[in-house]
């Protein structure tokens, strides 16, 4: 241990004394409205770490409460997400309901406007496997007294004939299948002519001489010459009128929305449809008597 020498002793010793003279006077020694000066030299050398440590609490609190707050924010957004998802989902629901309704409205007013002719509402349960989709299926068969050949229409138009039946159920071929057609007319100038599809959305109509008017967005509809379509049933309006030879180029538009079908009728006999004033072209003549009469195989 190193030895201090005798002079710096007494230096050490008088500084001590008079450092513990100096404590015990700022312990007496009072100012005014201010306390002991000991406890004001204590409070000063304190306060700057107090202020911090309160400083860099105060900021750790404030973030623990944020983190929490935003923890909870997220929860509560994530809950309105799914609420909102399914509010959409009932909405889209609710309006595809409002949607068949109002079809189905549809189907039972042009029944009861036509109660006289037998006929029997089909829901489409299935479609063509091809892209095209040229075929549906209805929920509806031989057990609902449907047969094949037997017409399928909708309120706004001819949609095509049965092909196959079965018990509980048949196949309907669309009027723009290759393979279909319906005995067909122009409403203004009667002009009978068939209808056919060509595997696209638009018909064609055969056999129209170059020189026979024909008009743009005229009405195109059935003749009941094919023997299952009653007259007079909308087909479509013309839509192209092209020169050809020897026959004119005329593309119809299908009255009936063919590639959105939901619910349809079948006409169970071939019994002619009392069209409306408004259905009716001005110069159609009514079918006589007779002459539309349903073959043996539509009465059964």
């Amino acid at each position: 241990m190193v030895a201090i020498p005798s002079r710096h002793k007494s230096l050490v010793l008088l500084t001590g004394v008079i450092i513990l003279q100096v404590l015990m006077l700022a312990v007496q020694i009072k100012r005014e409205s201010e306390g002991r000066l000991i406890r004001i030299w204590t409070v000063g050398a304190v306060s700057p770490f107090e202020r911090a440590g309160s400083s860099s609490f105060g900021w750790f609190r404030d973030a623990w409460r944020k983190y929490f707050a935003l923890q909870n924010t997220t929860k509560v957004n994530e809950q309105i997400r799914r609420e909102n998802d399914a509010l959409k989902l009932q909405i889209s629901q609710l309006q595809g309901k409002a949607a068949e309704a109002d079809r189905l409205a549809a189907l039972l007013n042009f029944r009861q406007s036509h109660a006289n002719v037998p006929m029997i509402g089909a829901r489409v349960i299935g479609t063509g496997a091809g892209t095209a989709s040229l075929m549906i299926q209805l929920d509806r068969g031989e057990r609902d007294g449907i047969r094949k050949n037997m017409g399928v229409i909708t309120p706004d138009g001819v949609v095509g004939k049965v092909v196959e039946s079965y018990p509980n159920a048949s196949q309907v071929l669309l009027l723009t299948d290759k393979e279909s057609g319906v005995g067909a007319m122009l409403a203004d100038s009667r002009i009978q002519s068939p209808v056919g599809g060509q595997g696209e959305p638009l018909l064609v109509m055969k056999y129209v001489p170059n020189d026979d008017e024909v008009n743009p967005g005229e009405r195109v509809v059935t003749s009941g010459m094919d023997r299952i379509f009653p007259r007079d049933l909308p087909v479509g309006t013309v839509a192209e009128i092209k020169p050809g030879n020897p026959f004119k180029q005329i593309r119809v538009k299908p009255a009936a929305s063919l590639e959105r079908l939901e619910e349809v009728l079948v006409l169970l006999t071939l019994h002619p449809l009392e069209m409306k004033n408004e259905e009716r072209p001005a110069n159609a003549q009514p079918s006589a008597p007779g002459a539309a009469s349903p073959p043996r195989a539509a009465r059964r």
